[in-house]
């Protein structure tokens, strides 16, 4: 009979004839690089939703208010990164993250907004 081999250290492998690796360190080592690429992605793209909605938040302690583009700049906003967008009747587009959402006004002027 083959013995089969662990696929992370490629160590023999006792017990179980379905088993696939000879530890949980070897287990959570080949899922982590298996995984990683698209893990990043997720982990990168959610970070920057919530630091997005960390700086809505702050700026619009009322639920709805007035910013400049330049204060959302220097707070590191990034306008790429947003959840949904609502698009009024009138043509009015709104960018939310998550419940926070913003539109861009004249001037360099941004309305902030919270939805319920």
């Amino acid at each position: 009979m083959k013995t089969k081999k662990c696929l992370e250290c490629n160590i023999p492998i006792i017990g179980r004839i379905d088993k696939k690796f000879c530890s949980d360190y070897c287990r959570n080592t080949y899922n982590n690089k298996v995984n990683s690429e698209s893990k990043n992605l997720i982990r990168n793209t959610n970070n920057r939703l919530k630091k997005n909605y960390k700086i809505l938040t702050d700026l619009n302690s009322s639920g709805k208010t007035k910013t400049t583009r330049s204060k959302l700049i220097d707070h590191n906003f990034d306008f790429n990164t947003f959840t949904s967008i609502y698009t009024t009747k009138t043509g009015n587009v709104y960018y939310y993250v998550y419940n926070q959402g913003y539109l861009k006004l004249e001037n360099d002027y941004y309305l902030l907004i919270k939805s319920e």
